[in-house]
């Protein structure tokens, strides 16, 4: 069966260390493992494409099968994968690979990993990878979509956006649709000072949303179409641990683009889907959660914009 959203990226080992002096070590991490959970939240049929090394917790992958999540797409590497350190300290998140393991390019999945039947998707999400991974990826769905049915492209950055950077990066986003960003991503010169102008300097050929997510802040998404900015809040009562989170806000975010909903739902959607993130170690809070959660959180959100609004 063809999932509604490949994902395509990592599965990674992470041993997580935080300013305060914490750690949460051997944890299932990479952006694939967020990202599922939190499509299969709200229904969507998300398949993974990615290399899998054999020290990847078992339980990891037994849970995203319990929520329909493909797997069909993952492929052994009959070896040990990537391990990172995520050092979070003066507000950045810094990843570093562990020693003795293998490059990311080496882990990283091509085209041809992409099971046949899949290359039909309705929807494709590239995570943090090589650049010329990525490039590679996105030439190749493009190759194999419909004209009369383009597949709709996510894309999150592996290199962080820069003066020297941002010209390779429109080379890229011109094929793709949608742009996801981070604070630790987004380095360009008075970028806070006019998010508006700073993200549509990023726009050109078919990309039409480029979010600026700013973890616990909120953020900013510019609409090309529109040439629109929208702002949104931070929905999370407490922030426990942001790993994660980010690739649960573009789940939310895409997820609800593919059911036709507006703008301001998707954000909606997006921002409450990072919230159940954000409240619990690594996955934990995207484990704990249910569709019936995710619902209850996104009405009582939708309340709390209507009594703003009307105040």
């Amino acid at each position: 069966m063809t999932p509604d959203l490949v994902l395509l990226g990592n599965l990674l080992v992470d041993d997580v260390v935080f300013p305060d002096g914490r750690t949460r070590m051997g944890q299932a991490g990479g952006a694939m493992l967020y990202a599922a959970l939190a499509a299969a939240l709200w229904g969507t049929k998300p398949g993974c494409v990615s290399l899998l090394g054999d020290d990847y917790p078992l339980a990891a992958l037994v849970a995203l099968e319990a929520r329909g999540v493909s797997l069909d797409g993952v492929h052994r590497l009959h070896a040990r994968g990537v391990r990172t350190w995520l050092l979070y300290e003066g507000g950045v998140r810094r990843v570093v690979h562990r020693l003795g393991c293998p490059s990311h390019e080496a882990v990283s999945p091509t085209p041809e990993h992409v099971p046949e039947a899949w290359r039909k998707a309705r929807a494709f999400h590239l995570a943090p990878m090589p650049f010329e991974t990525q490039r590679a990826l996105v030439q190749a769905i493009r190759a194999w979509e419909s004209p009369k049915q383009p597949a709709f492209i996510s894309l999150d950055p592996h290199l962080p956006i820069t003066t020297d950077t941002r010209e390779r990066y429109q080379s890229l986003l011109a094929l793709v649709d949608a742009f996801f960003p981070s604070d630790d991503e987004m380095r360009l010169d008075q970028s806070e000072r006019d998010p508006a102008a700073t993200l549509a300097s990023l726009c050109s050929g078919r990309i039409r949303f480029v979010a600026w997510k700013r973890g616990a802040k909120g953020g900013w998404l510019y609409d090309a179409r529109e040439q629109r900015l929208h702002e949104w809040p931070p929905r999370a009562e407490r922030v426990e641990d942001p790993t994660g989170a980010g690739d649960a806000f573009m789940a939310g975010y895409v997820t609800a683009h593919l059911a036709g909903e507006p703008v301001e739902r998707c954000l909606r959607r997006a921002a409450v889907t990072a919230s159940l993130a954000f409240e619990a170690w690594g996955a934990d809070g995207l484990l704990a959660a249910t569709p019936e959660i995710a619902r209850a959180r996104l009405v009582v959100s939708a309340a709390s914009d209507a009594t703003e609004i009307q105040s």
